[in-house]
């Protein structure tokens, strides 16, 4: 379990993660985080899970989401999600900071840290294409879901197959 070269704002070593999948729980979602060296799961509600899959499938909406609505506030504004960062997990509950960069019309860049739940983040980087980070101390903290998401997935794999099979 390497850290990446990057840090967060109090110089925390972070790790890159991606969305490696969103399913649908019977609380809630599921989003499984990670990278090639391990996975873990922070569950969001409906909406938020919802949004996280829209976004990850480039769904086309007749009107903007919550979280489209602040893009477009915030590239009004002249600014954008630089990256997010899962800074801390306490009894079970993550926090993360959204990180924005703003520049104004005398093109001077002005770095803004923003406390955001993680689940809010997500959709957003999500969305804007931003990397995702945890810090390290979350990192080493959080159990290792790699083997379940695999089964997940091929237990979805075989459904398809299946389903193929039906309509053959």
């Amino acid at each position: 379990m390497k850290a990446d070269s990057q840090t967060c704002s109090m110089s925390k070593p972070v790790v890159e993660v991606k969305v490696r999948a969103v399913a649908a729980t019977s609380g809630g979602w599921a989003v499984f985080l990670g990278n090639e060296d391990k996975v873990f799961v922070m569950f969001v509600d409906q909406s938020v899970g919802t949004a996280i899959t829209m976004f990850m499938q480039d769904t086309q909406k007749e009107r903007p989401l919550t979280h489209d609505l602040v893009a477009n506030i915030l590239r009004a504004l002249g600014a954008k999600i630089e990256r997010v960062i899962v800074n801390d997990l306490q009894r079970g509950t993550y926090y993360a900071r959204l990180v924005l960069i703003a520049e104004n019309e005398l093109q001077q860049k002005k770095v803004i840290e923003i406390d955001a739940r993680p689940s809010d983040c997500i959709a957003m980087a999500t969305a804007q294409h931003a990397p995702i980070y945890v810090s390290l101390d979350v990192w080493d903290e959080v159990e290792d879901v790699t083997e379940t998401l695999r089964m997940i997935q091929e237990e979805g794999s075989q459904g398809e197959e299946s389903g193929e099979e039906e309509d053959s």
